[in-house]
């Protein structure tokens, strides 16, 4: 085959993706500060989210789309999130009230779809400095459910706002030190993941009250969806690396846009046959990220990564959430959140080819997170039951490479002419959440003073596989 031409892949992997996004499920509780979902990586969440300078992963389209340059050949990886946490209310008086995140374990369970393409590997060596990558995940969202029987059925029975984001990013090496990237984030809603808006489900004593013609143990629901267009960048730069051209320190700086989602949709009363048009806007805050990550030990058996990152939040744009209904009337819903930031730092130590698995890299990792809470005490609400907290967390990850079986039946490469499998990936990691318990008193909603506490654990699991291209001597 000449040294410039290239397979014919595009169709099968146009299949592959569409497979992948259409069978994952997009529907996450929320487990970051405010309703941001940080773990989109197996090897992310095992290392506290500190990632944006490491990124050796195709999830970089999402923790630094600069990185993807340093992704050789086509790579695709495919997660799941177990999602198990509790929320315990306990008001001055009464019973305690406890609530949960969509059931013992969220479901259908959060998923993420990430690829990335070097165009000089695959296409012409005229492309070398350029590579695309894609995203379907959800950096928002969450899922908060209480029982109907409890004291707070009036504010909320249960919430989700499944909100996709899909991501098409494209990423430039502009100097062997300096990676540039950038891309879309097209937020939308689909009925394939979840109910396919943000919905808001409650009893109806607070709208009777209000001359709606309810009965105050009616259960109704507010719902909304559109399509809104945000963006992304962030740049990689590599001061030093070790002879075998790998870096050494990696400095990371993201941005990603404000975005104004205008959601209508309908508040329905069921039971009585009642709906009326509804109509109100969810702002998506700008986040900025920089982090730093250095390799004290870096060669041809170990590698040892320190990462520490920080993340800017501006939430001053979530100011409220008012409901407009079609006859005129407004269903306030203040929020006045504020700025927030977490900072997140993580290892990785790693045995490359080991004695006892050569065509294996194992990885071992670590990390810690401590996120500060936007939600004043006075708008706090149970729909994102929020305070600072404390995230601890640990995983593994596996690389078998040509030459390996995976789980010992898989080949891990393929010795064919073309586009072939190179590798295949497992990352597995378990972080607990700690929420530090809030106690709220001067809320302009009385019914949520009290004590509030809750813990999220997740287990998060990332299957990867890597491609390059064979050609005829």
């Amino acid at each position: 085959m000449d040294s410039h031409s290239r397979p014919s892949f595009f169709v099968p992997l146009l299949e592959t993706l569409l497979t992948l996004v259409i069978t994952a499920s997009f529907s996450h509780p929320a487990f970051g500060e405010g309703f941001r979902i940080l773990d989109q990586s197996a090897s992310a969440t095992a290392q506290g989210g500190a990632f944006a300078a490491q990124a050796d992963d195709p999830s970089a389209v999402h923790y630094n789309p600069a990185a993807i340059t340093d992704l050789p050949s086509l790579q695709m990886t495919v997660g799941t999130l177990l999602v198990n946490g509790a929320i315990d209310f306990r008001p001055p008086s009464g019973p305690a009230i406890e609530g949960d995140f969509g059931g013992t374990f969220a479901n259908p369970p959060p998923s993420s779809f990430f690829v990335s393409a070097r165009l000089g590997d695959l296409m012409s060596p005229s492309f070398d400095s350029w590579t695309l990558g894609l995203g379907v995940y959800s950096p928002f969202g969450n899922i908060t459910s209480y029982p109907r029987s409890s004291g707070i059925t009036p504010i909320l029975t249960r919430t989700a706002s499944p909100i996709l984001d899909i991501t098409p990013t494209v990423a430039f090496r502009a100097h062997p030190m300096l990676a540039l990237g950038a891309g879309l984030d097209i937020y939308t809603f689909s009925d394939l993941f979840g109910e396919g808006h943000v919905e808001i489900q409650q009893t109806a004593a607070d709208l009777a009250r209000a001359g709606f013609p309810f009965a105050p143990n009616d259960h109704t629901e507010l719902n909304g969806r559109d399509t809104a267009l945000g963006y992304h960048a962030g740049l990689l730069f590599t001061p030093v690396r070790n002879e075998r051209e790998q870096p050494l320190v990696n400095v990371a700086l993201v941005y990603r846009s404000r975005v104004t989602l205008n959601l209508k949709g309908q508040l329905l009363n069921g039971s009585r046959g009642f709906a009326l048009g509804a109509k109100a806007d969810l702002n998506l805050p700008q986040v900025v990220t920089a982090g730093l990550a250095v390799w004290p030990m870096r060669n041809a058996q170990r590698e040892w990564k320190l990462e520490i990152d920080v993340d800017y939040a501006d939430w001053t744009s979530f100011d409220h959430l008012d409901v407009t209904l079609s006859n005129g009337a407004v269903l306030p819903n203040p929020r006045n959140w504020q700025t927030s930031y977490v900072v997140m730092a993580g290892t990785e130590y790693k045995f490359i080819s080991p004695a006892l698995l050569p065509s294996w890299d194992i990885a071992i990792r670590g990390g810690y997170v401590f996120a500060d809470s936007p939600v004043p005490e006075r708008t706090f609400k149970p729909d994102v039951p929020d305070s600072n907290s404390h995230s601890y967390s640990a995983g593994i990850g596996f690389l078998c490479r040509r030459g390996g079986t995976f789980l010992g039946v898989i080949p891990c490469g393929t010795a064919q002419e073309g586009l072939g499998l190179a590798a295949l990936g497992f990352d597995l990691a378990y972080q607990g959440i700690f929420y530090q318990s809030r106690s709220i008193s001067n809320n302009q909603d009385p019914r949520v003073h009290g004590v509030w506490d809750t813990t999220i654990h997740v287990v998060s699991l990332n299957l990867r596989a890597n491609f390059d291209v064979s050609r005829a001597d």
